[in-house]
Order: C-alpha cells, then sequence, then structure tokens
C-alpha cells in the first residue's frame, strides 16, 4: 500500500510547475530563520549560561537539535509529497480535522502572530532613522506586510528573487559584523574586556535551549513549498542540511564576535551587542548600520513567511469546503492569491489589536465578555511578545504532532517509495519528538494563562470544522 495523494492537484491550482531550486530553498530557510532574534536572543543566552565556552556550545547543540528535526521533514516532504508541509502530514497521519486545526490555527494566530511580530520589530528599528508615535509604528509594521504581499502577488519568481536578494544581504551584513569585530579583536584597543572569554555564574541550561531554540525557528516552513521544489528528493534534503549548517556557523561567528568585542560579561548585559560591536568598529556609523542590518533581516522573514505561509492556506483550501476560496491560484503569475490577500489581512488585524493602545483595550474588553481576565501586557516586554508567548505552547503542540507522524505514516505505509529515509530511525525522530515535549514544557511555564489566546482561535476553528467539515465527504 502506497499513499495515494502524492500527486494530487485540485483544478482550482491550475497548471503549476516546478519552479524552485536548490538556491531558491536554501534562501527561504535562511531568510525566515535568521530574522531578528540572532541580535536580541545573545544576551539572554549568555546571562543564564555557566561561562562563554557554555554557551557557545548551547548554540552548537541548538543547531544539532534543529537539524535532527530538519532530517524528519526532508523525510516527510519527499515520501509524501504535496503542498502544505506539516498540514499535509497531519491530515494523512490524524485525519481531516487534524489538519485542518493546524491551518486553521497557522492562519488565525501561530504563523500569522510571528508575521506581525517581526513586521513590528522591523517598525521598531525604523522609528530608530526617523522617530514614530505607537499609532505610527502599527502603520509601518502594516505596510511592511503590505509590500512584501504585493511582491508575493507579482508572482512566484519576483517572491523567490526578493527572497534571495534579502537573504544573501542579511548574511553579507552579518559577515560584516563578523568581519568588524575581527578588525576591533585584532587592534585590540578598544577592547571592553581584556579577558573576553573568562567568565563564571548560575546557569539555566534549560531556558538558555529555549532562546536558543527560538533564534533557530522557523526552518521547518520551507516544507510548505516541498511541491514547488524542482528535483524535490535531493534538493529539499540538501536545502534544509546546507540552510541549517550556514545558519548554525553564522551564529556561532556572530556570538563569537560579541564575546570577543564585549567580553561575557558585557555581553549578557548589552541590550543591543551587535550595535555595541559596531559602534567600537565603526563610531556614530555603527547605530545607522545595525539598524538598517535588522532591518533588511526582519524583511527577509517577512518575506520568506508570507510565502511560505499562503501555500498551507490554499492547500486547505482545495480539501474543505468551508475555506474552498483560499484554494484559488492566479495561472498567469503562479500564486495562491487570495491566500495571500486572507493572510496579509489576519496579520494587518493583528497588528493593530496588540500594537495600538485601542486595539489592546479592544481585545481586553472581548476577553472580558467570556469571562477571561485582561492580557498582562507590560509583563512580555510588548504586546508582540504577549502574543508569541500566548501562541507558543500551540506551536510546539503541533510540532510535536508532526514528529510523531512520521511513526504513524511509516506503520500506515510500510512500503511506501521514500525519497529521503531519516537515519538512525528511530533514534532521530525520538530525540526532535523529546525536544519537543521539552519546548511544550517551557512555553506552557512561560505562556501560564496566556495560552487561552490561542486556544480560543482554535476553539472556533473546531467548532467550523463539526459546523461545515465533518461528514461531508471531503476530498
Amino acid at each position: 500500500m502506497e499513499w495515494d495523494e502524492t500527486d494530487r492537484v485540485d483544478p482550482l491550482q491550475g497548471n503549476r510547475v516546478a519552479s524552485l531550486g536548490l538556491w531558491d530553498t536554501f534562501n527561504i530557510l535562511v531568510g525566515i530563520v535568521v530574522g531578528t532574534a540572532i541580535f536580541r536572543s545573545p544576551p539572554m543566552v549568555f546571562q543564564n549560561s555557566s561561562g562563554p565556552w557554555s554557551a557557545i556550545v548551547a548554540w552548537l547543540v541548538g543547531g544539532t537539535l534543529s537539524l535532527l528535526g530538519a532530517l524528519c521533514y526532508a523525510e516527510l516532504a519527499t515520501s509524501y509529497r504535496r503542498e502544505g508541509g506539516d498540514y499535509s502530514f497531519l491530515r494523512s497521519a490524524f485525519g481531516p480535522q487534524t489538519g485542518f486545526l493546524f491551518a486553521w490555527a497557522q492562519l488565525t494566530v501561530v504563523l500569522t502572530g510571528s508575521l506581525s511580530a517581526m513586521s513590528y520589530a522591523f517598525a521598531d528599528y525604523a522609528g530608530r532613522l526617523v522617530p514614530l508615535s505607537e499609532n505610527g509604528r502599527a502603520a509601518t509594521a502594516m505596510l511592511a506586510i503590505v509590500m512584501m504581499t504585493l511582491f508575493n502577488l507579482c508572482g512566484t519568481s519576483v517572491g523567490r528573487r526578493m527572497q534571495n536578494f534579502l537573504s544573501c544581504t542579511k548574511l553579507l551584513g552579518l559577515v560584516l559584523l563578523v568581519f568588524s569585530g575581527i578588525y576591533v579583536w585584532g587592534t585590540r584597543e578598544n577592547l571592553a574586556d581584556s579577558h573576553p572569554f573568562v567568565g563564571q555564574h548560575a546557569s539555566n541550561w534549560g531556558l538558555t535551549l529555549v532562546f536558543v531554540l527560538y533564534a533557530f525557528g522557523g526552518w521547518n516552513d520551507a516544507a510548505f513549498v516541498a511541491a514547488e521544489v524542482r528535483d524535490v528528493h535531493r534538493n529539499l534534503p540538501r536545502a534544509l542540511a546546507l540552510g541549517l549548517g550556514a545558519v548554525t556557523l553564522v551564529y556561532l561567528l556572530v556570538n563569537l564576535t560579541y564575546l570577543s568585542v564585549l567580553g561575557f560579561e558585557g555581553a549578557g548585559k548589552s541590550e543591543t551587542p551587535a550595535a555595541d560591536v559596531l559602534q567600537i568598529a565603526l563610531g556614530d556609523w555603527g547605530a545607522t548600520a545595525i539598524t538598517v542590518l535588522v532591518m533588511i533581516s526582519a524583511a527577509g522573514a517577512i518575506q520568506g513567511m508570507i510565502f511560505t505561509g499562503a501555500r498551507v492556506y490554499a492547500c486547505v483550501g482545495v480539501d474543505h469546503r468551508s475555506l474552498r476560496w483560499l484554494s484559488w491560484w492566479d495561472p498567469n503569475r503562479g500564486v495562491p492569491f487570495r491566500a495571500l490577500l486572507a493572510q496579509a489581512t489576519v496579520s494587518s488585524i493583528l497588528v493593530g489589536l496588540v500594537g495600538t493602545g485601542r486595539g489592546r483595550g479592544m481585545l481586553d474588553t472581548l476577553l472580558g465578555c467570556v469571562g477571561i481576565p485582561a492580557v498582562p501586557w507590560t509583563r512580555y516586554h510588548g504586546g508582540f511578545e504577549t502574543l508569541v508567548a500566548g501562541s507558543a505552547p500551540i506551536f510546539w503542540v503541533f510540532f510535536l504532532a508532526t514528529g510523531v507522524s512520521l511513526f504513524v505514516l511509516r506503520r500506515a505505509y510500510p512500503h511506501q517509495n521514500r525519497g529521503f529515509s531519516v537515519p538512525f530511525f528511530p533514534v532521530t525522530p525520538l530525540l526532535f519528538c523529546v525536544t519537543c515535549v521539552y519546548m511544550l514544557y517551557s512555553s506552557l511555564c512561560y505562556a501560564r494563562a496566556l495560552a487561552v489566546l490561542a486556544v480560543l482561535p482554535l476553539l472556533v476553528g473546531l467548532l467550523i470544522f463539526n459546523l461545515f467539515e465533518r461528514n461531508r465527504g471531503e476530498r
């Protein structure tokens, strides 16, 4: 028995060809993963590590754990090839309801929430170049979403070229950051710490990994476009491995740069370590340079999430009548037109809800109507970190379910032709699942009652499925 949905194409999607090569897929992965976390997470990693080398090991462990997950996704995406990534895997392993709930969660809070948070990070740094009010930052965040969506609406080729440009530019910027650190280290005159790799204090290894794995997040989105990758059996596993290898190497070099220039204690205390390094290396130009670099990194992550996320919603629209309108592809441009518009609309609404005082007040009022206390906005350093914290448990639940789906699908389709088989099965997927369980526990401890922000939309999705999809004979 073999999987019977591999080459299923809905007539609403038109005749599309695989247009993404190894380089394109590599840049999508790098573009999504390397966002703003590498400029924000390192100080928390240093603060919770016992010493400088312990912090470096944590980044190496994070890259290794992400690679284990990537190997699992490589088998799933090449063996059960259909657009939608996790959605298709979960639907095939656990049934239509699980797949629908995954896609609904992505559209209503998880992926659109991440997209909104990244766009607001873009706006925050734009505010360093041009003063912006709170409403001005929200408008700038919405503008970033709209502009990147317009690039994608122009066609797949335009979207992938923009992604390639942004990914290469941000990697070049990080390389220049490393070389600036090497220059400062070479002169040794401006070093704040003459013994940068010396230091020791109490550690919290679990919390350290939370921040590290957060910085590696997003690599799985490459599986959303598996059906558009040429020679997917070779190119997707290579893109996942090469992309995560490149990201891990860059992260290690950047953190070594922070340590070399600022020292272990200084890097842990700095809120903007990259800016501090460039300030020492370039003077006042450093602040402007790092602002532009972070904006480019955020724009690359926004573009990658828009490009891949819309494919999920288009795919679920093929299978479910209540979302059928999302499945239409523009036959001339080869893009999921309506899914892109829906994604931009939901993301912009989230920006308005949590990025403005009026929006936060409206959300608190809505929660109060159903007996839920107001959101503790100040506890999580802003509305968008609140949104990320609230949606993280749902994200890890589905991530864990995807890991388990590998075991389920292997058992259900033992004779399936596998373009790529995960090495050291079952150890590799078991380690990935254990990582997901740990991150689920950690995210629940961090989010606490905020998880209700993601649970409520999920309950709405469950209601929609039972009202309009159950016993309707989904295709």
